[in-house]
């Protein structure tokens, strides 16, 4: 049965990015100095203002507003009225709640006689559910849509940067439709491509050009066929883009950071966010157990889903779904998950490394299917082959 899927990533200068950017630099920056620190940081972007907004309980000092300049200079802002040297940037920071402190670390305060370790005490930073996923379609074990569109949006980038493409500018979106027979990928049926540009070139060089060094080079011969149909930039111009052009929020971009719309979405944003807040670190989790289900050959594509109560270390639930795939059923499963990977939170801080700065190199391309990131390591399959 011929089916369609599709999705999009954008570049790290699309509005939402940038503002994931610079929460997550902020991030890292807090990170550094104090690795138990608390944070929630949000911004918001809009023509020539900045605001960084949220909740930070830390012994840091960070100059947010140089990091913020920072890393708008990096991403290429050095014109227009969101140029990193004249925006406007207004910081509104404070502690963290004490009622949402409360659930964490009441549970870390030993109570006489008690003898808990901090591992099995430390609670979830707020309830809600937290999905992974992992299948077969690519080398990384992703989605082959939402893998070939962060590459198209990360080349995108690249040849902008290194001078390839010089009239390129920092805003971009790309999609790409993959055709399958039944579960499997035969072929890219649409590529989008759009992305923002100076005033002097012309329409017909920029469709030359991202065909040549951005669509090829990432698609290329293996996917695309004489029936592939190309867009690039199909409104005629892009000329005005990142935050001059629309607002930008940051966890806007859920769906580009995890699946492309491949597996399901609990709501919870990840950028800015310190791994006691589980909406991320499970998740990161939740890859990292699906990617090592697959990669040990338990299953060919997996979904899974586990649940928190704010407070609570252990979860309320875990499911999985196999979609017929599994070499065991989906119960047994579960059963497996639950034994040999730890989910309280602060056992996957701790088996992830999650204290350390890691988080601003996510923000932007996806946060999996990238190497260089310890919930993307298969290093649990000897473990889990043994239940073939």
């Amino acid at each position: 049965m011929k089916k369609f899927f599709t999705s999009e990533s954008v570049t790290e200068g699309h509005p939402d990015k940038v503002c994931d950017n610079i929460s997550d630099g902020i991030l890292d920056e807090i990170l550094r100095q104090d690795p138990t620190a608390r944070a929630a940081i949000e911004c918001a972007a809009a023509f020539d203002k900045l605001l960084i907004m949220g909740e930070v309980t830390t012994s840091a000092k960070v100059d947010y507003e140089k990091t913020a300049r920072d890393i708008i200079r990096r991403i290429g802002y050095d014109f227009g009225t969101f140029s990193y040297d004249t925006c406007e940037i207004i910081t509104a920071i404070h502690q963290q709640s004490a009622d949402i402190a409360m659930g964490v670390n009441a549970s870390l305060e030993k109570k006489s006689g008690e003898g808990a370790d901090e591992e099995s005490l430390l609670g979830a930073g707020d309830q809600g559910m937290m999905f992974g996923h992992a299948c077969r379609e690519t080398e990384e074990l992703m989605p082959l849509s939402i893998s070939l569109a962060h590459h198209l949006a990360a080349k995108l980038t690249e040849v902008r940067k290194d001078g390839t493409l010089p009239y390129l500018r920092p805003d971009g979106k790309t999609q790409v439709t993959v055709e399958y027979d039944d579960k499997t990928a035969k072929r890219v049926d649409t590529v989008v491509v759009s992305t923002q540009h100076d005033d002097k070139v012309t329409q017909e060089q920029i469709k030359k050009d991202i065909k040549k060094y951005v669509i090829d080079p990432v698609v290329g011969d293996k996917w695309m066929d004489e029936k592939t149909k190309i867009y690039i930039n199909p409104t005629g111009r892009f000329e005005i883009g990142g935050p001059e052009g629309d607002s930008g929020l940051t966890g806007r971009k859920i769906i580009v950071d995890t699946y492309g719309g491949r597996c399901a979405h609990g709501g919870g944003a990840f950028s800015g966010k310190d791994p006691t807040k589980v909406d991320r670190s499970a998740a990161y989790f939740c890859r990292y157990i699906a990617k090592n289900l697959v990669a040990a050959g338990l299953a060919d594509e997996v979904e899974i889903q586990v649940a928190y109560a704010i407070g609570v270390a252990n979860p309320v639930s875990v499911f999985v779904d196999t979609f017929g795939t599994g070499k065991v059923d989906d119960e047994t499963m579960a059963e497996i998950v639950k034994k040999e990977f730890d989910l309280r939170p602060y056992a996957i801080i701790k088996t992830l490394g999650l204290r350390a700065p890691v988080y601003g190199k996510t923000a932007a391309y996806g946060h999996f299917g990238r190497d260089g990131f310890a919930w993307e390591k298969t290093d649990r399959i000897t473990d889990l082959k043994k239940y073939l």
